[in-house]
């Protein structure tokens, strides 16, 4: 429903806030807190029992806005610290600021402890205590909202790091009204909020089904094949378990060429033979980008060892170990050694989609490259690569289940993408309904006797 304006505004003095409620007040940062450091600690000093501490990670992705240790699970640090490190314990209401971010939406993201328990503050985090007698709740939506975040991100500095100090906290502004007032308006986005997580959180599930379902989907295509009235026999293969009998089950290396990139240095370019290459990280699921590709020098009797071409499947080496595409462009491009480069030995016998999906079934289900040896490995040399075991059917077969799966993923993926733009669309809303709250768009003093039970 429609909210109401205040019936009188008043121009704040700050270009980027403009017009807010004339009984408003307007304060810097540093007039309404006091300031800490969280724990001088590290990773290594965290436990898995004892006192609940919270640390700049945690803040960026996992438990932003607020953190309840009772329901949150953090790691924790020794009781000793009571004594020792009394400066960094948190009271309820108080503010914890993650003091760097990898980027610049990053900056300003934090935490509020909503319990009694005591809980430390730990590494890269600084603490913001309130001194003033205004509502925690209320300065949480406050720092949660879109003009409150332009302050800090106008004034951090970094490249790779963003770095939020005490200074720049100090220096910010928040706008407040009474104090029965930000009771109300943190009520009420209370309310409305939860309504909308619930609403997010529905339609996640629905894409982590989703999603599961691919799964499945790809898995037994591959492993089972299209035909529910097929003979299986053990593949000899732990992971592998029961194929159909006339698939043939063999070593990588018998049925594609398995080579890595070129080790590439940019600070070794000379210009002379120049030539786009592919990195790691822009092969994604299914999908390569071809954008911005950055160059290097290549010989050109490196061109054949060294090149992808259209129809070759790339996979990758370190990272997120299996990822892989096809590079679908006529034009050839350089690749990296981050990077193996699968080719059918006999492109009348395999198809190099075919291998696309064994290969995400065998990273999503852990049986390959993430679970044969029971623990995530680094990284995936070529000759490892070449001895692993994998089933395949005869090249009419494999076009079969290419096409099923083809197919039946878009329909998968569609449907994820309509649910994703939905939850982009709630959260857009999130966003844009908070932010009008505690800038005083809407009027919010009559909002219970406005709305009917559960609106």
């Amino acid at each position: 429903m429609d909210y109401p304006a205040y019936p009188v505004y008043r121009e704040s003095g700050i270009e980027w806030l403009g017009k807010i409620p004339d009984h408003w007040e307007l304060k810097k940062f540093r007039f309404l807190f006091s300031f800490g450091r969280g724990l001088g600690i590290t990773k290594e000093n965290l436990l898995d029992e004892g006192v609940p501490c919270i640390n700049y990670g945690e803040i960026h992705s996992k438990y932003g806005f607020e953190v309840i240790p009772e329901k949150h699970p953090l790691k924790c640090v020794t009781p000793d610290y009571l004594e020792t490190g009394t400066s960094s314990l948190l009271s309820a209401g108080d503010f914890i600021f993650a003091d760097t971010s990898e980027d610049i939406e990053g900056s300003g993201n934090f935490s509020h402890l909503n319990s009694d328990i005591p809980t430390f503050a730990g590494y890269h985090t600084v603490i913001a205590r309130p001194i003033s007698n205004d509502f925690p709740r209320y300065i949480a939506y406050l720092f949660d909202s879109l003009p409150y975040r332009f302050q800090i991100r106008k004034t951090v500095s970094g490249v790779k790091v963003f770095s939020i100090t005490q200074a720049i906290l100090k220096n910010c502004y928040l706008w407040l009204p009474k104090k029965t007032e930000q009771i109300q308006i943190a009520q009420f986005l209370d309310h409305k909020t939860q309504q909308i997580d619930q609403l997010l959180a529905k339609k996640q599930t629905l894409i982590d089904k989703l999603n599961e379902q691919r799964i499945a989907l790809i898995t037994h295509a591959v492993s089972k094949g299209l035909n529910p009235d097929v003979t299986l026999e053990d593949s000899g293969v732990e992971w592998l378990g029961e194929v159909p009998e006339h698939w043939e089950v063999v070593k990588l290396s018998y049925r594609y060429e398995v080579l890595l990139g070129k080790m590439l240095d940019d600070k070794r370019i000379t210009g002379d033979f120049l030539g786009e290459y592919l990195r790691n990280t822009d092969v994604q699921w299914g999908r390569i980008n071809y954008e911005s590709l950055p160059q290097m020098d290549f010989r050109p009797d490196e061109y054949e060892r060294y090149s992808i071409k259209k129809g070759d499947l790339v996979v990758c080496e370190g990272g997120e170990i299996g990822r892989c595409a096809i590079w679908e462009r006529e034009t050839p491009c350089f690749y990296q050694k981050a990077l193996h480069r699968l080719r059918p030995v006999d492109p009348k016998n395999d198809n190099a989609r075919f291998m696309f999906y064994v290969l995400f079934d065998a990273v999503h289900q852990e049986r390959f490259i993430n679970g044969a040896s029971k623990a995530t490995i680094a990284h995936l040399p070529a000759e490892t690569f070449r001895q692993y075991r994998f089933a395949y059917p005869p090249m009419i077969e494999q076009r079969e289940i290419v096409e099923y799966l083809d197919r039946e993923t878009v329909r998968i993926d569609r449907m994820v993408e309509l649910n994703q733009q939905t939850i982009d669309k709630l959260k857009e809303y999130r966003t844009a309904l908070i932010t009008a709250a505690v800038t005083g768009k809407i009027d919010l003093r009559t909002w219970q006797k406005m709305e009917t039970k559960g609106a």
